[in-house]
């Protein structure tokens, strides 16, 4: 069996319940966005990397990347501008924590950064790793006589373009950032998530699998949830 996860967000201690509810041996794919807003983003990573679970990009890991540009360099003095001030309002700020390289829980612009040399030495390691995740899995298997890929966000209506390099950025905007459902004439069966919602959302041509796990406060949110693509079977804490 395969089941695809959706945007876990630093919400280790949900994954665990999750996991324990799925069927030993099954294969597991998250949709991206594991990172960010929950306080243990670390903890996530690690036990996704030590069962080989497969994990596709998503949003926040690439902002994280772009982040780690500045931040491997220059730790433990940065300076937060631009699209590094957004991630770090974003979730960025309850992940550095979970590394325990920031001695802070208000951000009002300036960072205080811990000398952890453990800590720093595991993020620099799960850059390396986040860097490695693709854009999108295509799998061996069909749903309604299409293709089914996993992908952080839907992105089945620029399928044509992903071999096309002249498009690559346009590729990876879709893939990481688009909010619209794919429309019923795409090409393949896209599950994904990146928009959250209060249940899973089924539909004839695609999946969103986000039930916004971390948004607990907000009212039919705060669920994390697994669909299974041979048997349509939802699980959900």
């Amino acid at each position: 069996m395969t089941y695809i996860i959706g945007d876990v967000h630093g919400e280790y201690d949900d994954l665990i319940l999750l996991i324990k509810k799925i069927p030993t041996n099954s294969e597991i794919i998250f949709v991206g966005d594991i990172v960010d807003r929950g306080s243990k983003s670390n903890k996530v990573i690690e036990i996704i990397k030590e069962n080989g679970y497969k994990c596709v990009l998503g949003n926040h890991e690439k902002m994280m990347i772009d982040f780690s540009e500045y931040f491997i360099k220059d730790y433990p003095n940065i300076p937060f501008t631009g699209f590094l001030d957004a991630w770090i309002k974003n979730g960025g700020k309850e992940t550095l924590k979970s590394y325990d390289l920031i001695a802070t829980d208000k951000y009002d612009g300036k960072l205080i950064c811990n000398k952890n040399n453990k800590g720093f030495k595991q993020y620099k390691e799960d850059i390396d790793w986040l860097k490695s995740l693709p854009l999108y899995i295509r799998l061996d298997k069909k749903k309604n006589n299409k293709p089914i890929v996993i992908s952080h966000a839907s992105f089945a209506d620029i399928w044509n373009l992903v071999e096309s390099k002249e498009n690559k950025k346009t590729v990876e905007q879709y893939a990481l950032w688009n909010r619209k459902p794919p429309k019923e004439n795409s090409a393949i069966f896209n599950i994904f998530g990146h928009t959250p919602v209060s249940s899973i959302d089924t539909s004839k041509h695609y999946i969103n699998v986000d039930t916004g796990c971390c948004y607990k406060k907000e009212q039919n949110l705060g669920k994390l949830s697994a669909y299974c693509i041979e048997t349509n079977e939802v699980i959900s804490v």
